[in-house]
């Protein structure tokens, strides 16, 4: 299908959250601010094969809504997605695009897939916002999910929703989570959704760089002549920057197994960090570890879909000797 767009790239927004955060009541407040004479487009991903949401947006003039069925736009097969973007985009030529992927997506794989170069100069991508429930924040059950955290890591803007039903537990929760997130220097905006305003969300996306590299091991055994290989499974090592901090991250087969107390060791042994966040299976059982200065805690946790490590730091710092001591920490008879 080729792709027929305005003479300029059009504001793009993409609303997440997890599951009933109020992705959508913020995106029917944003939408009851279009100008006159705008066209503005949206479209909303439903994980299963009924759509729900497009019934509750206008269905008024200036106005073209259009749901994707069936799976999860972010990290399904991107044809589906490219073609219902570029239908929605050819046949209405909006003013400004609104994408609310499912609730069980995860943003930040949509916005590799949109920041590509082939729609570069169709699309100006604009902060990704994520809202949050404030009145589930005491229930760690809920917000210790991987999925909750990748949605929350993405975000370059937070809005918390139903902050008017908070409780004190949740206010408590909602600071711990503000300074855990603090290196990320996101924007938080705790004002009830009907006070804020596009202006308070139509910022530039600053974006974040990941590079994905073999690990560090498999890296210095290659001469310098040879290519890097490309990456299309685990395990992997990347490094990830954005406003001025970087994070080093590890992921690993979820079948690799390693030993508890020497893991602990190793990390604790760490020096000049700011967080070191991670989730093992260990000969212990799994284990999460969410370290920061004050404090190291780690517990029991709940089987993951892989071993991940990230540790978040200022100073630059070769990654080598800790990947070394990190790999010897593996029990697992495929080691």
């Amino acid at each position: 299908m080729k792709l027929i767009t305005p003479s300029h790239a059009i504001p793009v927004h993409i609303i997440s959250g997890f599951l009933g955060a109020g992705k959508t009541t913020l995106l029917k407040h944003l939408l009851s601010q279009k100008p006159e004479g705008e066209v503005w487009a949206v479209l909303m991903n439903e994980f299963g094969q009924i759509g729900v949401d497009q019934q509750l947006l206008p269905q008024d003039q200036g106005y073209a809504v259009k749901e994707l069925l069936g799976g999860c736009l972010c990290c399904s097969s991107q044809m589906p997605m490219q073609m219902a973007l570029s239908r929605l985009l050819s046949e209405t030529q909006p003013d400004r695009l609104f994408i609310e992927p499912t609730g069980l997506g995860h943003p930040a794989q949509l916005l590799e897939q949109l920041t590509e170069p082939h729609w570069q100069p169709h699309l100006n991508m604009r902060a990704l916002v994520t809202v949050i429930d404030g009145s589930r924040l005491h229930d760690s059950d809920w917000s210790k999910q991987n999925l909750y955290a990748d949605q929350l890591k993405a975000a370059q803007i937070v809005t918390v929703s139903h902050v008017d039903v908070m409780t004190d537990a949740d206010k408590l929760a909602l600071f711990a989570l503000q300074k855990e997130y603090r290196p990320y220097q996101q924007i938080w905006l705790n004002l009830p959704i009907e006070e804020l305003t596009l202006t308070d969300v139509d910022l530039a996306f600053t974006g974040t760089s990941r590079k994905i590299q073999p690990l560090l091991q498999i890296q210095r055994n290659l001469s310098s002549t040879e290519a890097m290989p490309e990456i299309k499974q685990l395990p992997y090592h990347y490094v990830e920057t954005a406003q001025g901090y970087s994070v080093a991250g590890w992921k690993m087969p979820k079948r690799w197994v390693f030993d508890f107390y020497d893991l602990l060791d190793v990390l604790c042994e760490q020096k000049n960090w700011l967080r070191i966040k991670g989730i093992f299976n260990t000969n212990a059982g799994w284990k999460s570890f969410n370290f920061n200065p004050e404090q190291f805690n780690y517990q029991s946790a709940e089987e993951s879909i892989d071993n991940r490590l990230e540790i978040i730091y200022q100073q630059s710092k070769e990654w080598l000797e800790f990947e070394s001591q990190l790999m010897n920490c593996r029990v697992d008879d495929t080691k």
